[in-house]
């Protein structure tokens, strides 16, 4: 093994954990986040998993560093394997500066060039009282590294064991401290060189992943009854609600399918509740009837869609922006929607909110596009607005002689709910008069299709225009959605070309008018996707008549890194 070497890691450093499902790779990820957070360092840290309990080989990156980071990244400063597929399962990430620190054993047959650093984590365990401590003395290890102070170290594990008795709370802070004074051996002995920046005020900043995000959106929305049937990654929501029920007066129900969770919803709505449904693509498959449902009775309905990889069970762990087209075609019959993709953890809070805001108003259906990379994804930011999207009354108290359906110049028809007003509040799913009586009159019918239509005007009025990072007099323009935003804009800044510029979209229909003139303007036009077919770049074309010039698309279950969509920008530029 070579050891004519020295590791110099300066601003950024990108950390590794992998091992097998059960091994607590994940406890290790959260009280390492959180520790480094509290010590002024910028984090940001994302997943890879398979799907299985036992067993298989996951990993999680960890970035830290001096600037705000919120991008995965192809590259690994340290890889630290805990089990023996562990440098197999990376092997096309690790390069020349690539360190391994750990036990030689789990690494030396498969990568006898690589830079490694032995480091005898399960004899420290074994030592402090067995191989259960092995992640604490790995916690404590490489919080050392990162000088994260020890007594900062002592207090998060005394509080994060709390629950535990006396003796084992000891054992972990034992473990800790021997991991501690691994670290400080590393770094006398020279071989590691760690210099980044802290920050005080970072300290202070919130530490949240999309799903804690998007949970506390759709509460300040309103949101007062969810109702799911269990399905990655979806579930993670329904569970962060059920968690906080109490506390927001939130009813949360596991349906026995999901054809039941979305009429659930939908009876929500129609009793005066905000209801979201909460799935992923396969769920959402069984939901398209209760969606045209909601469609003809022009229910207010919010629909979470966690995507993942398919079709059928495909990839259910990974992640994908493959069900756009679904979504927006989904359903018998013609009716309005609104589709929104967040780019961001920040984005999933204030859509959260804005969704339930736009059904509200509009009385259609509005989805909330996410994927397991943003709901499963680390980093810390300063705030959120709690009010942004402020809460709005838009039901009204019925009269005699209510009509649920009365023709309007808008298209937008009074909303009532039973037993608030002295009118009878009438819904059907056939085709109905302005009372909401079955009806087969034909003109009619057409009346009522174009009221329902009329709502797409409305729609526009709201409508969330894309942003376009980087400058207008742009030459060549990259087109995102959703997740990709990230790891675009900071592919972007690497490159530091001034005549390129991104526009990302978070609200992918309707989409909004001016983008026409955005990419016309531009000589060359890029889109990135998460998917094999380019699925908003026909949504695009559809619109505008306009076509990409290239396209980089990605579909292997994994999300986009940043140095790997640098590099296949680059290629197409020069």
């Amino acid at each position: 093994m070579k050891n004519d070497w020295v590791s110099k890691l300066v601003g950024d450093v990108a950390i590794v954990l992998c091992g097998e499902a059960g091994q607590g790779i994940q406890t290790v990820e959260h009280i390492l986040t959180q520790t480094l957070k509290l010590s002024g360092y910028h984090v940001f840290s994302t997943q890879e998993y398979m799907s299985r309990i036992r067993g298989g080989s996951n990993s999680t990156l960890i970035r830290v560093s001096s600037s705000r980071v919120a991008a995965s990244v192809n590259r690994m400063d340290l890889l630290i394997p805990f089990s023996p597929g562990a440098v197999r399962h990376l092997q096309k990430r690790i390069s020349s500066q690539t360190v391994l620190l750990g036990e030689k054993t789990l690494y030396e047959k498969e990568c006898q060039d690589c830079r490694s650093i032995h480091v005898p984590l399960s004899l420290m365990a074994q030592e402090i009282g067995g191989l259960i401590y092995l992640n604490t003395v790995a916690i404590g290890m490489l919080a050392g590294l990162f000088r994260v102070e020890k007594e900062l170290l002592r207090q998060y594990l005394q509080n994060y064991f709390a629950g535990k008795d006396e003796q084992t709370i000891q054992k972990n802070l034992q473990a800790m401290g021997r991991g501690y004074e691994g670290s400080e051996e590393l770094l006398r002995s020279g071989k590691m060189q760690i210099d980044l920046m802290k920050h005080e005020e970072v300290k202070h900043e919130i530490l949240m992943d999309g799903v804690e995000a998007l949970a506390m959106g759709v509460i300040a929305g309103g949101c007062n009854f969810l109702s799911f049937y269990p399905m990655s990654p979806s579930t993670a929501l329904a569970v962060h609600l059920a968690e906080r029920s109490k506390e927001f007066d939130i009813i949360v129900e596991q349906a026995e399918d999901e054809i039941s969770a979305m009429n659930m919803a939908i009876g929500a709505w129609y009793a005066g509740a905000k209801g979201l449904a909460s799935t992923s693509g396969g769920g959402f498959a069984l939901m398209v009837e209760g969606l045209s449902l909601a469609g003809m009775i022009e229910s207010p309905m919010v629909i979470h869609i966690g995507q993942r990889p398919g079709p059928a069970t495909g990839l259910p762990t990974r992640t994908e922006q493959g069900e756009l087209l679904f979504t927006l075609f989904a359903g018998h019959g013609e009716f309005p929607r609104i589709i929104l993709a967040p780019g961001t953890i920040e984005d999933c809070f204030y859509l959260g909110q804005k969704a339930f805001e736009l059904a509200d108003r509009y009385q259609v259906p509005v989805f909330i596009l996410t994927d397991q990379y943003l709901l499963e994804s680390h980093y810390n930011l300063p705030t959120l607005e709690l009010f942004r999207t402020p809460l709005q009354k838009h039901l009204v108290e019925t009269g005699k002689g209510y009509k649920r359906y009365l023709l309007t110049e808008t298209g937008l028809s009074p909303r009532g709910i039973p037993g608030y007003g002295q009118g009878l509040v009438v819904l059907d799913s056939d085709e109905h008069d302005e009372e909401g009586h079955i009806t087969e009159d034909l003109d009619l019918r057409i009346k009522m299709v174009n009221k329902r239509l009329k709502k797409i005007d409305l729609l526009m009025e709201d409508i969330l225009s894309p942003d376009l990072i980087g400058s207008e007099n742009y030459e060549t323009l990259i087109i995102g959605w959703g997740s990709t935003y990230h790891a675009i804009k900071e592919a972007l800044n690497r490159l530091e070309r001034k005549e390129v510029s991104f526009l990302h979209f978070k609200q992918v229909y309707p989409i909004h008018p001016k983008v026409h003139h955005s990419l016309q303007k531009a000589k060359k036009r890029i889109i990135i996707e998460n998917n094999a077919t380019a699925q908003f770049g026909q949504l695009i074309r559809m619109k505008t008549g306009l076509e990409m010039d290239h396209q980089i698309l990605q579909y292997n279950g994994l999300p986009f890194t940043a140095d790997d969509l640098e590099k296949r920008l680059k290629s197409i530029l020069d």
